[in-house]
C-alpha cells in the first residue's frame, strides 16, 4: 500500500514520462507535490523503489523507471503547479475486501479507540474500551491493535493527514525507520518514524517545517507501530 503523498509522486513521474518522454526533475516533482524541498522528494522516490514501483538508472541524471503501477493509478497528466491527482476514496465503507459483495458489519473487528493523539497524553492515559473503531480484519496482523485519530501535520509527507485514524499494532519494539506511537520522557505521545543513530533515537517528523527531536535510548518508549490507516472524506 502506498501513502497519499508516494502515490502522487509515483503518478506524477508516470504522466511526465508518457507527455515528455523523460522523468521530471527534482525540483519539477518538490514543485508538483507542493514540498518544500527536495529531501522529502528523496525519500519519497527511495520508498517506491524499495517497494519495486520505480528503478532509478545508473550513471544517468534525473534517470528514472516506472517498473510498475497501483490500481487507481491515475492516467491524465497534471497541469504544471497544480497537481492535484485523484485518490480513490479510502474511507472505510469503501475499503476492498475479499467477497466485497458479501462484506456486513458482522464482518468487521472492533478496536479500541483512544481519541486524538497529543502531545502530553500517554497511550495509557487514553485507554477507554468503552469505544471502538470497526475495521476489517484484513488490515491487521497478529497481535493487539488499537486505534487513534491524528491530529496536526507533521506526518504529512507520509500520507498521514490532520483527522485521519491510524491502526496501531501494540508493541515496544520495531525496526529502524518504521512510524510508531513513542512515549517520550514517559509524558509526551507522539506519532513519528523512528529512526536510531547510534546510542541515540531520533523521532523523525515527515513534514519540513517540523524538526526531527534526538532523545537518549531511556528516554523513548515505543507503545506501537502504524500498520494501517483509515481516511474519511
Amino acid at each position: 500500500m502506498l501513502t497519499r503523498k508516494q502515490h502522487q509522486l509515483l503518478t506524477y513521474i508516470d504522466n511526465h514520462l508518457n507527455a515528455n518522454g523523460v522523468p521530471p526533475s527534482y525540483d519539477e516533482m518538490k514543485d508538483a507535490l507542493g514540498l518544500k524541498s527536495k529531501s522529502g522528494i528523496h525519500r519519497l522516490i527511495t520508498a517506491l523503489e524499495e517497494r519495486g514501483f520505480i528503478r532509478r538508472l545508473p550513471h544517468k541524471a534525473r534517470a528514472l523507471e516506472v517498473l510498475k503501477k497501483p490500481q487507481n493509478m491515475i492516467d491524465d497528466p497534471p497541469a504544471k503547479g497544480s497537481f492535484e491527482p485523484r485518490i480513490v476514496d479510502d474511507s472505510f465503507e469503501s475499503i476492498p475486501t475479499p467477497q466485497a459483495s458479501n462484506v456486513n458489519a458482522k464482518e468487521t473487528v472492533g478496536l479500541p479507540f483512544y481519541g486524538k493523539i497529543a502531545a502530553g497524553t500517554p497511550i495509557e492515559a487514553l485507554r477507554d474500551n468503552s469505544r471502538s473503531f470497526e475495521v476489517p480484519p484484513g488490515m491487521l496482523g497478529r497481535g493487539d491493535h488499537y486505534a487513534l485519530e491524528i491530529e496536526g501535520d507533521s506526518m504529512i509527507e507520509a500520507g498521514i493527514l490532520d483527522g485521519d485514524v491510524v491502526l496501531i499494532q501494540r508493541t515496544d519494539t520495531a525496526d529502524n525507520g518504521e512510524i510508531v506511537v513513542a512515549l517520550v520522557e514517559g509524558q509526551e505521545a507522539t506519532l513519528k518514524r523512528l529512526r536510531r543513530r547510534g546510542a541515540s533515537i531520533a523521532l523523525e517528523p515527515a513534514n519540513t517545517t517540523h524538526e526531527t527531536r534526538i532523545f537518549g535510548p531511556d528516554q523513548v518508549r515505543v507503545q506501537g507501530r502504524l500498520v494501517g490507516l483509515v481516511r474519511t472524506y
